[in-house]
């Protein structure tokens, strides 16, 4: 009797382990099927970010003056929404501000760069700013550059 309980027990737990194994492999097969599924077709949406120009230059002007700005316009050229995530400048001198607002395919959007030169030593000057988004082309550098005149 003994041996016949402990038997149907252990078919029980072999029977219940199967179960378990077949709904685990079932759900990890149709997952792997969904990832090579995705990898093989991308998405057809994508932002792709398109400046009109990525440097500007200042000129020459005096160190009495040394703020100078400028704007990059750029337009969304990819068919999903384009978020810039961060502008960084390569120096605490160059200030770069953006819309946080999506911008839709086919629309523009600018990019406003602020140089100031104040306690800067007099001379030429080249200044990057990195921009990272969500586009096809993720991170894009401007340059701005210049001369400021000694007074």
């Amino acid at each position: 009797m003994k041996k016949s309980i402990l038997l149907t027990s252990l078919m029980g737990s072999l029977l219940c382990a199967s179960v378990v194994a077949n709904a685990t492999g079932n759900v990890t097969n149709e997952t792997k099927s969904e990832r090579s599924i995705l990898a093989a077709n991308p998405a057809e949406a994508y932002a792709e970010i398109t400046f009109d120009t990525l440097s500007y230059n200042f000129g020459e002007f005096p160190a009495s003056s040394p703020s100078r700005s400028c704007v990059f316009n750029f337009t969304n050229t990819g068919s999903a929404p384009l978020v810039i995530h961060q502008a960084l400048a390569s120096c605490g001198c160059t200030v770069p501000s953006y819309s946080k607002e999506p911008v839709k395919p086919g629309q523009k959007g600018k990019i406003e760069v602020t140089y100031n030169g104040k306690g800067k030593f007099p001379g030429h000057f080249q200044k990057t700013i990195t921009i990272r988004s969500n586009a096809k082309n993720e991170v894009v550098r401007l340059v701005v550059e210049g001369d400021m005149l000694d007074k």
